[in-house]
Formats: structure tokens, C-alpha cells, sequence
């Protein structure tokens, strides 16, 4: 009896989220099946860039969005990747001649742009590593350009605008390298900082390079700045020992750290008008700022924690701008006060949506590196909700679940464990007690008992919780594959739950006490993704690397479903659970056949590498690798009746 008054509960419970969703208002964003971008703004931007001639003109290079551009200082962004192979950008460099031409270094090799990054070609002729970290120009014949590559490339050189490339590394005894600077007055010298083999300087155009390590004590260099008007200055970012500086062209360095409380610098500029005036950008420790050629160093205000990118105004140097895990950030008074710049700017990498079941409108973002990101309007605006949970692993968040509880409490698992918010994000305090692996993949709550949830990890197994993730126990017995990417649980029987391995599915019948592998006619043995039916639980899909699968006995054997993609998510219509979603290599996909048939569901999707799916009964929400989140209105909402009795 007890038993049939809890599935009364958990049923009354689904149906009244059913009729809220319903009835809610539809996000103004949303189309009717028509795919809108809704943000959050923002991703890793590694590269920035300034127009010298129109400085309100800059660009940003992201890591997996590619190229954005903005001609109105930062106020608002468009993304120019027309032709743009390969979006993980590392460098930008502009010709300083004609500022219309503009190269991008990325994990696919050099691309140039002769229209202000209107259309992109790929130049690697000659460029044996597309590894592509760092480049730069020779002032007075920008036709010479250099690459600078990593895992083991070394430098590359141009003299024809990057139709062709030659390796340049006689006497380069590190070719792993990060940073590039051209003497502005000298062009023939040049300087290459490599990781873990100092600083490298060439006085002939790179035909041979010559080690100029002395004193220079930590030899991992990040980032190198040349003073524009003495250029024998130069500085020298290292990840771990702060900044080093050189006044003899780098034959002698010495460290200049005072004031600068983290040493594991990612960037760093020259203000071009005031060259004693220097900013360093680092690794959790946000921007420092010194004033007097780096002999003191002081922090700006609050703003950015993660710096990758620095660039100043050429003219007015108290406007600079901060390439970060969150986006741009922008300056007007030398950083004492920072401000985001993201409006169109979208580069995010979604790792997880999650839809608040009583007010279905509040929606959650996990951000790949960058937080937990909130909207209560179903994606028109957002907001980070980290207090708590931003910290060098934290921040990287996998996977997000609400426990029906009032307020709803969310626990997030990320690569530093499991993390618990009661009061809808605003506060996370860690609860991992006994997850002896801290890297959490995925997390399933029990809809019958909002205390007992469960944590799939990489490389540890499954972890159980039944006192609401304060304390964890391994559960992993017959599970033969501990890398767990996915979990399902029965919602009709709650000890019957499902794994998803990088060696296949798994079923425990008794709440994780034990498990058996369940793979017979699942031919892809990587399972990212799990979706059951609610109605009939035994009716189940597993999302593969190879495609979806699908099963209607509980797992014991299972039929291909959808081939020829990959299969990231999974989400059931909560109306019409023959009706079924795959977020996949090549976007959505949708069946309103139980997965007999399918077919693309991508109008207005600009970004097909879908790795999260949330849906109610109205709305449906996609979250993208490093394009963002979508939203889509597949259903039509109804009106509460209105009714007045009389007496």
C-alpha cells in the first residue's frame, strides 16, 4: 500500500509538471519548429585582436566557435566562418598594412581572410604540423609571416602571404612552441617561447635560432612582449614563474613578480602608447596590471579569473580587452573595473540542460569550463550561478540534475565530484564524501526517493547515494566497464536502473548491487546516451557512438535504431513517447515512430554537433558543442479556462 502511494505521488507529481508546462509562456526566442539560438554568450576565446587603423574593429578567435567580429569596440559580435574548416582557434594576426587581410592559426593549420574575415581559405601549402599555436608579422613586409606550431613542429616561414611554408628550426632544440614576436624595428629578429625550452632568438629571419635562457628559471614561456619603442625590452610570460623581463634582447632575464600573486601567466600586452605600462593575464588569478615596466605588479578589479588573451587600444591605452572562459571582457580605465562584452557572441560548449519541473521556464546550462549558467524565461537571458562551484575543475561541468524537492536542489557533477545547490544555484557547496573518483559523467535521481541518486564516473564506476549526496558508496559489482557516460532509472521500478559504458550497457535490478552487461545486437560498444519509456519501461534507447539503439525487453536485446551518426542525447516527448529526439553529430534528429523512422529536425540550427537534449511538453532545448544552447517550440500551448461560479 505504501509502495502504490508513493507511484500515486510520483504520477500526481509528473502530471501536475505536465499541465504547468502547458500552460507556461513560450520564450519569446522560440520558434515553432524552427530552431532559435538562445545563449548563454561567451566560450574560451584564446585569441584577440585589434583593427590598428579602426581600432573599434576587433576580432575574436574561440576554441571551437571560430572567428568573431565586432565593429563597435566589443559592444556586439558576429561570427564571420564562412570557409572556416577548423574552428579551434589559437592566434590572430591582422596585416598591419592592409588590415583587411587577417590570418587565424588553429588545430587545422593557417587560414587568411582578404575581406576582413568575410570568407576564410586554408593556407598550409609546406605546413607539415597544423598545429598552429601562435603567428606573426613582419612589420615591413607583411608577405613574411611565421607559424608557430606545436607537438613537435617547430616554426614555420612565409614569404608570400602564406601560399607556401618551409620549416625554419635549425638550432630550434624545443619545437613545441607557444608565442612569437617580431622585433618591430628589426624585423629580422625574432623570438620564439616554447614549452619547457625557454626562450629561442633568431637573428636572420629563423634560419638559425639560438637558446636565450639565462636566468630565465622556469622555461615554460606562454606569452612574449616586445616594448614597441626600445625593443631590447622584452618580456617574457611563464606558466608557474610569473614574468621575466630582459633589457639586452633577451641575452640575460631576471624575474619582475613583485605584487604578482599568480604566477602562471596565459598572456600579456604592451600598452603601445605607454609602453611602461603592462598587463599580464593568468590562470585563475584574473589580470594584473604594472605601471612602471613590471617592477610592481598590482591586480585590477573584479571581472575575469581565467585569462587566455590581452589586447590594448593602439591609441587610447586605458581601453583594453580580456579574451577569458567567459568571453570577452572590456575595460575603459586601465582595469580598474571590467565589464562582459558578449552580445552576440556565442561559444559555448553545453554539456547539459536542465529544466526546472514546476516552473519549466527556469532552465540550466552546464558550460564546458565555465559554470552552471541560469535562465528563468527559458533562454531570452541568462545568468551564471557558480557561488561555490567555480574552481580550476569545478567549472567543468558534466552533468546536471533537479530533485523535486521545494525549492528544487540541483547537484551538478563536474571533475572535482559531485556538487549541491538547494536554493536554485545561487549557493553550491561540494558533496562528494566518498566518491573516491572525482570525474562525474553523469547523475540520475530516484523519482521516487529525491534522496537517493546515483553518479557515473570516468574510470570508477557507478556511486550511490541515499542520504542526498552527503556520503557515496561504490556500487560496481559485475560492472565490467568503469567508464560511465550514462545512467537510467526505471521510473515505475526505482532498483531497476541502466549504465551506459564506454564497453557497452549495463542493468542492475537490485539498485546497483549488482550489474550485468546487456549488449546483445548493441554492435556499438560506446554509449553515451539513455532514454526510457516512461509508459513502458522496458522500451529503452541507448545514444552510441555508431548511432541509437533501441530495446523492448528491458535491455536483453536491442535492434539499430538510427545509423550513420553519433548519438550524444536522448530526450522522449512527455505527451507522445513515440514521438523521440537524438542529439547527434549532424544535429537533431526526430521519430514520432518509436524510432522505426527517423528524420533531421534542424531548421535554424546552426550548430549540428548536439550534446544535450531537455524537452517538456511544449518546448524542446538543444545544447551544442561550442554553439550554444537552441530552443524550439514543438508543441502548441494551451489556455487555462477561466472559470466563475456564481452563487
Amino acid at each position: 500500500m505504501q509502495r502504490l502511494s508513493r507511484l500515486s505521488k510520483s504520477l500526481l507529481i509528473g502530471l501536475l509538471a505536465l499541465f504547468i508546462s502547458l500552460s507556461q509562456p513560450i520564450p519569446v526566442s522560440a520558434g515553432f519548429n524552427t530552431w532559435s539560438s538562445i545563449g548563454p554568450e561567451g566560450g574560451w576565446i584564446y585569441a584577440l585582436a585589434i583593427d590598428p587603423t579602426t581600432p573599434s574593429t576587433l576580432y575574436a578567435g574561440t576554441y571551437g566557435g571560430g572567428v568573431f567580429k565586432s565593429t563597435n569596440g566589443g559592444a556586439t559580435w558576429s561570427a564571420v566562418n564562412t570557409g572556416l574548416s577548423n574552428k579551434e582557434v589559437w592566434a590572430l594576426a591582422i596585416d598591419p598594412i592592409n588590415t583587411n587581410t587577417i590570418y587565424v592559426g588553429t588545430y587545422g593549420g593557417v587560414f587568411k581572410s582578404a575581406n576582413g574575415g568575410a570568407t576564410w581559405s586554408a593556407v598550409n601549402n609546406g605546413l607539415t604540423n597544423t598545429a598552429v599555436f601562435a603567428l606573426a608579422i613582419d612589420p615591413t613586409n607583411s608577405n613574411t609571416l611565421y607559424a608557430g606550431t606545436y607537438f613537435g613542429g617547430g616554426v614555420f616561414k612565409s614569404t608570400n602571404g602564406g601560399t607556401n611554408w618551409s620549416a625554419v628550426n635549425t638550432g630550434l632544440t624545443n619545437l613545441n612552441i607557444r608565442a612569437l614576436a617580431v622585433d618591430p624595428t628589426n624585423p629580422n629578429t625574432l623570438y620564439a617561447g616554447t614549452n619547457g625550452g625557454g626562450v629561442f632568438k633568431s637573428a636572420n629571419g629563423g634560419a638559425t635560432w639560438s637558446a636565450v635562457n639565462t636566468s630565465l628559471t622556469n622555461l615554460n614561456v606562454r606569452v612574449l612582449a616586445i616594448d614597441p619603442t626600445n625593443p631590447n625590452t622584452l618580456y617574457a610570460g611563464t606558466y608557474g614563474g610569473g614574468v621575466f623581463k630582459s633589457i639586452n634582447g633577451g641575452a640575460t632575464w631576471s624575474a619582475v613578480n613583485s605584487g604578482l600573486a599568480n604566477t602562471a601567466i596565459l598572456a600579456m600586452a604592451i600598452a603601445p602608447t605607454a609602453p611602461n605600462t603592462l598587463y599580464a593575464g593568468t590562470d585563475g588569478g584574473g589580470v594584473f596590471k604594472s605601471a612602471n615596466g613590471g617592477a610592481t605588479w598590482s591586480a585590477t578589479g573584479a571581472g575575469p579569473i581565467y585569462v587566455w588573451s590581452l589586447a590594448i587600444h593602439p591609441t587610447a591605452p586605458d581601453t583594453l580587452y580580456a579574451g577569458t572562459d567567459s568571453g570577452v571582457y572590456k575595460s575603459t580605465n586601465g582595469g580598474v573595473t571590467w565589464s562582459a562584452a558578449n552580445s552576440g557572441l556565442i561559444a559555448t560548449y553545453i554539456r547539459a540542460l536542465a529544466l526546472d519541473p514546476a516552473t519549466p521556464n527556469t532552465l540550466y546550462a552546464a558550460i564546458d569550463g565555465d559554470g552552471v549558467y541560469k535562465s528563468t524565461n527559458g533562454g531570452v537571458t541568462w545568468s551564471a550561478v557558480n557561488n561555490g562551484l567555480y574552481s580550476p575543475t569545478g567549472r567543468f561541468v558534466y552533468a546536471l540534475v533537479i530533485a523535486p524537492t521545494t525549492p528544487p536542489t540541483l547537484y551538478a557533477g563536474t571533475l572535482n565530484g559531485v556538487y549541491k545547490s538547494t536554493d536554485g544555484g545561487a549557493t553550491w557547496s561540494a558533496s562528494s564524501s566518498g566518491l573516491t573518483n572525482p570525474n562525474v559523467n553523469a547523475l540520475a535521481i530516484d523519482p521516487m526517493d529525491s534522496n537517493k541518486l546515483y553518479a557515473g564516473t570516468q574510470g570508477g564506476g557507478v556511486f550511490k547515494s541515499t542520504d542526498g549526496g552527503t556520503t557515496w558508496s561504490a556500487v560496481n559489482t559485475g560492472l565490467t566497464n568503469l567508464n560511465v557516460n550514462a545512467l537510467a532509472i526505471d521510473p515505475l521500478n526505482t532498483s531497476t536502473l541502466y549504465a551506459g559504458t564506454d564497453g557497452g550497457a549495463f542493468k542492475s535490478t537490485d539498485g546497483g548491487a549488482t550489474w550485468s552487461a546487456v549488449n546483445t545486437g548493441l554492435s556499438d560498444p560506446d554509449v553515451y546516451a539513455l532514454a526510457i519509456n516512461p509508459t513502458a519501461p522496458n522500451t529503452l534507447y541507448a545514444g552510441a557512438n555508431g548511432g541509437v539503439f533501441k530495446s523492448t525487453d528491458g535491455g536483453a536485446n536491442w535492434s539499430a535504431s538510427l545509423s550513420g551518426v553519433s548519438g550524444y542525447a536522448l530526450a522522449l516527448d512527455p505527451i507522445n513517447t513515440n514521438t523521440l529526439y537524438a542529439g547527434t553529430s549532424s544535429g537533431v534528429r526526430k521519430s514520432t515512430n518509436g524510432g522505426a523512422t527517423w528524420s533531421a529536425f534542424n531548421t535554424g540550427l546552426t550548430n549540428l554537433d548536439v550534446y544535450a537534449l531537455a524537452i517538456d511538453s511544449t518546448m524542446l532545448y538543444a545544447g551544442t558543442r561550442y554553439g550554444g544552447a537552441f530552443a524550439l517550440q514543438h508543441r502548441a500551448k494551451i489556455s487555462l479556462p477561466i472559470i466563475v461560479r456564481t452563487p
